[in-house]
């Protein structure tokens, strides 16, 4: 099992990575998920994630205060809503599709929008 663990957090850490790039893909939830899964099975990776320059301050941040930086959430609802209404304007003719990629867009920047903030 603890081969798993380490193999599943470091995929969650790729999706958070990914994240930060990628709109849609949440980053603070898949690094909340792989520091448990690095806290069962490597005390040094669980470590690392959680001292890392970047990562780290995302996870310390959320586990004490549910705060996300006010900088990540200007930048996530940007990104995102670049990237869906490109999509929906330029990636499909189908107006049911438009409007679930734009309902898609709003739920997530609510969701974004729900966790405290403080400025970097």
């Amino acid at each position: 099992m603890k081969y798993l663990f380490i193999c599943l957090g470091s995929l969650c850490v790729a999706l958070a990575i990914a994240g930060v790039l990628l709109p849609v893909l949440p980053t603070t939830p898949f690094l909340l998920l792989a520091a448990i899964l690095y806290a069962r099975s490597s005390e040094r990776l669980y470590s690392w994630l959680i001292n890392h320059r970047v990562l780290g301050p995302y996870i310390r941040n959320y586990l004490a205060n549910r705060i996300i930086p006010n900088r990540a959430k200007v930048a996530s609802i940007t990104m995102l809503w670049t990237s869906i209404l490109l999509s929906a304007f330029l990636a499909t003719d189908m107006w049911w599709l438009r409007l679930l990629l734009i309902a898609i867009a709003i739920g997530v920047t609510l969701y974004i929008l729900s966790f405290k903030s403080y400025i970097e």
